[in-house]
């Protein structure tokens, strides 16, 4: 009879033998959706808001959308972290491992959620000030951020328990868990919202129960443990050989994104000295902007795990095979995807706000953002294929000088000598590329290196396992 042990590895999904790129799109278009989903929070706010508290609620709300990525990201890192040494433990069938990983990753969540909501409930004020936030739309802002840092804990939970449970191959249960959570989100803020008149507030407590009830259900489906290992309150720790590999995977790309973020901080703040308007329509761009990033993240987290999993196993001969695939299937989402979000950019924009002038605005984002898209989508596969072969520092350094160091010396210098909006925006294509060159020369040294020690530790393995055969 087989043991609970064997039943969950063979459910686990076996992403290291050939053909992959079945494998590899079954497993994205659900991450794709679960993004969308996740999206769709913020748009339902800023869509609520807009149509029915007016453009200084809309503005409220999506001048904090950079200062809440700038503050999460740290964390959010580590559970970028459990993604990719959890896929190693999979690849590797090892199981105790695993488990260690996985308590040790549900626990940093809750406590790190409770440091960030404090942190983001007191010092919002604060923050939103030093980012010139103008005084007709800082109340509002500052409401609206108290209240979603209440359920930060909530936020970081579901964020690294799915991570788990995509580490194990499922990308499914964690998009219906949240998409329950959206319908029970997109509700509450027409009853919040037009029903008791609530503006910002309303949407604020819509989006912290729906985080609440996704975190929930991940919580409950890996304590059931099927498919995973068994999530068990007694077993929650800390394990500290088990942090230490998430931390040197995570927190560069915590820190990586962190500091992305505080370019696009900077990027806001200059946004901010157009005005109301500009700052509306560029929140309904950035929305729209958002399906599209997402749907090419998710590609290159597909390519996170994958490469991983083909990691642990010392398979090296996937990991070309995974990268060049996941770069085709990238290149086509951004390509198709942006192109359609700009063709189609007065209606899109429209639904967010009926304000002409607003509706211009986000238009001119999209031309400078959407349209170049899938460099950026090229330049996310490649940090994921970096990461889920080990390495994570390296892409750091690589996206904090060409996307972030660039950005701001050209907010200081070409933006500084023409200011204009068209000139803020070409920043991004202009520092996706570089970025995305540089990435993939790092990539084709550290590959190299790794390839070595992948094929060395499979010729141990397989002389270790004809040594045992030999003595029975």
């Amino acid at each position: 009879m087989e043991s609970a042990h064997e039943k969950r590895q063979k459910k686990q999904a076996d992403f290291c033998t050939r053909p992959l790129l079945k494998k590899i799109i079954l497993f994205t278009i659900p991450l794709i959706l679960t993004g969308l989903l996740q999206l769709l929070y913020n748009a339902a706010d800023i869509i609520v808001v807009g149509q029915f508290a007016g453009t200084e609620a809309q503005a409220a709300v999506g001048s904090t959308g950079a200062l809440i990525n700038l503050i999460v990201n740290l964390f959010l890192g580590l559970s970028v972290g459990a993604l990719s040494v959890m896929s190693r433990c999979i690849g590797a069938k090892n199981l105790e491992k695993a488990s260690r990983v996985e308590h040790t990753a549900v626990l940093i969540s809750v406590i790190g959620g409770v440091v960030l909501g404090i942190v983001g409930f007191f010092l919002s004020g604060l923050f939103l000030r030093l980012m010139d936030t103008p005084d007709n739309v800082l109340p509002l802002s500052i409401l609206y951020l108290k209240i979603y840092f209440v359920g930060m804990p909530f936020n970081l939970l579901y964020n690294f328990g799915a991570s788990v449970m995509r580490a194990c191959g499922d990308t499914k249960r964690p998009l219906i868990f949240l998409a329950i959570a959206g319908i029970a989100n997109i509700g509450l803020n027409f009853l919040l919202v037009i029903g008791f008149n609530m503006s910002v507030a309303g949407v604020a407590i819509g989006t912290v129960t729906a985080q609440a009830i996704s975190a929930t259900l991940v919580v409950v489906w890996l304590m059931r443990g099927k498919g995973y290992p068994k999530l068990e309150m007694k077993k929650l720790r800390v394990h500290g050989a088990e942090l230490v590999e998430m931390t040197k995977i995570g927190l560069p790309a915590g820190v990586q994104g962190t500091i992305f973020s505080l370019s696009n901080v900077m990027i806001q703040s200059s946004i901010n000295g157009f005005g109301d308007v500009v700052m509306a329509g560029n929140t309904a761009a950035a929305s729209v902007e958002g399906f599209v990033y997402v749907s090419m993240n998710a590609v290159s987290q597909a390519c996170l795990t994958f490469s991983g999993q083909n990691f642990g196993a010392d398979k090296h001969e996937n990991i070309n095979i995974v990268l060049l695939q996941c770069f085709l299937l990238v290149t086509g989402v951004g390509l198709v995807l942006g192109g359609l979000a700009y063709l189609g950019g007065n209606g899109l924009c429209f639904i967010f706000n009926r304000d002409p002038a607003v509706i211009e605005y986000g238009v001119e984002r999209l031309l400078y953002t959407c349209v170049p898209y899938c460099i950026c989508g090229i330049m996310e596969v490649l940090v994921g294929s970096l990461r889920g072969i080990g390495h994570s520092f390296v892409p750091m350094l690589v996206s904090i000088g060409g996307v972030c160091g660039l950005r701001i010396v050209w907010i200081y210098t070409l933006f500084a000598w023409v200011p204009e909006l068209w000139m803020l925006y070409l920043s991004y294509p202009v520092s996706w590329a570089i970025t995305a060159l540089v990435h993939f020369i790092c990539y084709l040294f550290v590959f190299k290196k790794e390839k070595r020690n992948m094929i060395r530790r499979r010729k141990e393995r397989e002389a270790l396992i004809k040594e045992s055969e030999a003595a029975t």
